[in-house]
């Protein structure tokens, strides 16, 4: 199979590996062409290289004795346009990178999420002295002396209350537990 490619001799005395050579630089050609189409995007570069290439293959017998290189650096041109429409249209990639970032930062917070309803259910479960004796120590962060003075009941019943609210709660929610 012989291409007859604008600038090149085409000539039927041409060896297969002058052919060879011809053919290598007309891709060389195209492919840098390619890339500064994509301003330096190489694999992306060569995908539409090669896809170009395959086009070229298979409408090899419809093009005729044309010069073949303005009309692959068309159909190059033609798949960078189409390649851009398309990713406009769709939504953003987002690549492993940036997913990694973004859980650094704290934004995927669902589990937080999930936790805190299943605690405030948990919580819902336990009898009032139990809740509000756990309240007061861990979410109101107070000493143990300055809850029993804010609920009005010895410092050894605030013990005590805190110990089974907090073996009741673990016994609520062990099973249902998101980590």
């Amino acid at each position: 199979m012989s291409w007859t490619f604008m600038g090149s001799g085409g000539s039927p005395e041409a060896t297969q590996e002058e052919e060879l050579t011809d053919h290598r630089t007309q891709v060389l050609a195209l492919h840098s062409y390619v890339m500064r189409l994509l301003i330096g995007d190489a694999a992306h570069a060569e995908e539409i290289v090669q896809e170009t290439l395959l086009r070229c293959w298979r409408t090899y017998g419809s093009i005729g004795n044309a010069t073949l290189r303005p009309w692959m650096f068309r159909v190059a041109k033609n798949l960078v346009i189409d390649n851009y429409r398309s990713r406009k249209v769709r939504p953003q990639e987002v690549g492993g990178e940036l997913l990694e970032e973004l859980d650094s930062f704290g934004l995927d917070t669902s589990t937080e999420v999930l936790n805190d309803i299943v605690v405030r259910q948990g919580l819902a479960s336990l009898s009032a002295a139990h809740r509000e004796a756990l309240y007061e120590v861990y979410f109101r962060d107070r000493t143990l002396e300055e809850a029993a003075q804010s609920l009005g009941i010895p410092k050894g019943t605030l013990k005590s209350r805190i110990h089974y609210g907090l073996q009741a709660l673990q016994r609520v929610l062990a099973p249902a537990y998101v980590e």
